[in-house]
């Protein structure tokens, strides 16, 4: 099934290939060429959970990328979404939860071939050492980054981000006492754990049910500059440059090239964010805000 869904894929890539390069060069011409950020999570051989690719498929999507792309960090997509300047298509690398074998080679490949990533955590897998809930359901623990190694990848280059405190799905928060625990206490714990300034968080699960307006709020008062989703669309001129919008660094190798081929009737199946919230956050928050050191006590 799957060597079938590929081979169509392939096929429709093929034939779409003229149609898909005027629309680029249509969008270069103007200056709105699409920016690309792809989301991994686990670089290893061993196929442990779903969002694992290996080593050989992950190097084979950096020399894609290297060869076809502008390879650009989160600043620089949102330095072209506020200019409303695009002139090259773009791609953006980044990770989400915190597994330790990141460190073995998709870090050390990014870093040497100087390729911006942005590397988010879960502050408190990686405070105390404690597998993902999502690995152990599958009898699976995995090891996860150290603080050692945190510091160690930001010292090359990496930038590292928020994943909030517990991965903790936005959806079930009805509280503004654990919306603050999740992005502005855990922020601020970050920032003392690898002695960096924290600039961006991306959403566990980054659905649009999970991106609130109470969570986007929370992410804007406590000072963090972005936020990131995962539910597939590429980040276009006229978006805000607050959302950064992420697809998934597919292992299926068509199903990559098919999404980083840009096509515009993706966009048609953007969905639509909520905008309104029950839980009325910007108050305490503000107030937190105001008086970080609250953050460790």
């Amino acid at each position: 099934m799957q060597l079938l869904r590929s081979l169509a894929i392939s096929t429709r890539l093929a034939v779409q290939s003229p149609w898909r390069k005027k629309q680029i060069q249509r969008l270069c011409e103007r200056g709105e060429a699409p920016m690309s950020v792809l989301f991994y999570h686990r670089v290893a051989d061993e196929p442990a959970n779903p969002w694992t690719i290996s080593k050989r498929e992950f190097e084979r999507h950096v020399d894609y990328c290297r060869e076809n792309f502008e390879l650009i960090s989160l600043e620089e997509v949102q330095r072209r979404l506020e200019s409303g300047h695009s002139p090259r298509p773009s791609v953006t690398f980044t990770f989400d939860d915190g597994y330790s074998e990141n460190c073995e080679l998709a870090l050390p490949l990014l870093i040497r071939h100087r390729i911006p990533c942005t590397y988010f955590v879960t502050t408190e897998n990686v405070r105390h050492g404690h597998p993902f809930e999502h690995d152990l359901r599958l009898n699976h623990p995995l090891p996860i980054n150290t603080v050692e190694q945190l510091k160690a990848a930001a010292d090359a280059g990496i930038e590292i981000g928020l994943h909030t405190a517990n991965h903790v799905d936005f959806n079930r928060v009805h509280t503004a006492e654990e919306l603050n625990k999740e992005i502005v206490e855990a922020k601020f714990n970050l920032e003392e754990m690898i002695d960096r300034p924290v600039r961006y968080l991306a959403v566990p699960f980054g659905l649009p049910e999970q991106m609130r307006p109470a969570v986007i709020e929370t992410a804007r008062k406590c000072g963090l500059v972005g936020i990131c989703s995962a539910y597939g669309a590429y980040n276009l001129i006229g978006d805000d440059s607050f959302h950064i919008r992420r697809f998934h660094g597919d292992p299926e190798f068509n199903r990559f090239r098919n999404w980083l081929t840009y096509d515009n009737r993706k966009n048609l199946r953007r969905p639509t964010l909520p905008t309104e919230d029950v839980l009325n956050i910007a108050p305490e928050v503000a107030a937190r805000v105001r008086q970080p050191e609250l953050a460790f006590s």
